[in-house]
């Protein structure tokens, strides 16, 4: 017998109840009722044919992999990849069985440039990010869900209010994370970091579709490093 895919409101209590993500969880978000709110409509919309993506136990995973104090980098995504089997809950990671999506070729191409001799990371037969969200990449969208086959469909579904929190706590609480801001909806965000104590690196968006093509040599990657240890902190290992 086949058994019932778990609730997406379930999997939420599981998120809240879990000790690794003691920090993130006393968001607003997660206090008020927000989020109860945002899956309880997504199992309405499961129950009613649609498929919800990532799978139910992906959906919080970038804050399950990297805890709020062990956050170094953020980088911000938009949302999940639409095709099913392809996203796992951090942005841009992809864990699908196809080529390796063009954003994220084109970041995984940057990373090799941006690096000389000894440094330079091997060339990546994945596109799985989870090594980065280990070391203190926070992987995050800007929604956390999106339905089958219809990217952006929950982008309007209450999810932003969730990455500005995370981005308003990091900026008061922590100190020296390098902010990677990459296209419109990203740079957008700016404004909630106190740069004063954090380092923001913005460029254009890694997508084809960007016409001014401002992210290839924009060397993100180096500049978090070198931040990093200058603030006596251990640099992320790009490799994946």
């Amino acid at each position: 017998m086949n058994q019932k895919p778990m609730s997406i409101l379930h999997n939420l209590q599981n998120f809240l109840e879990n000790p690794v993500t003691g920090e993130w969880k006393k968001l607003p978000f997660f206090q008020d009722g927000s989020a109860q709110r945002i899956c309880e409509e997504l199992d309405r919309r499961a129950a009613a044919g649609a498929e919800i993506l990532p799978p139910p136990a992906c959906i919080f995973n970038a804050f399950t992999l990297t805890p709020f104090s062990e956050v170094k980098v953020v980088i911000l995504g938009q949302d999940p990849y639409p095709t099913p089997g392809d996203a796992h809950g951090l942005a841009f990671s992809y864990i699908g069985s196809r080529r390796i999506p063009a954003s994220l070729k084109t970041i995984l191409d940057e990373v090799g440039s941006d690096f000389r001799g000894e440094e330079k990371p091997e060339r990546p037969s994945t596109g799985d990010l989870t090594p980065w969200a280990k070391q203190g990449v926070l992987l995050l969208n800007s929604a956390l869900t999106v339905e089958a086959k219809a990217a952006g469909a929950h982008l309007k579904l209450g999810w932003a209010a969730l990455t500005d929190q995370v981005i308003e706590k990091l900026s008061s609480e922590r100190e020296a994370i390098v902010f990677l801001l990459w296209g419109g909806p990203a740079r957008a965000k700016a404004s909630l970091i106190d740069t004063r104590k954090h380092l923001v690196v913005e460029s254009g968006h890694p997508s084809p579709l960007n016409r001014l093509r401002d992210f290839r040599k924009s060397r993100p990657f180096t500049k978090t490093n070198n931040w990093l240890q200058k603030h006596g902190l251990t640099p992320i290992n790009w490799t994946i």
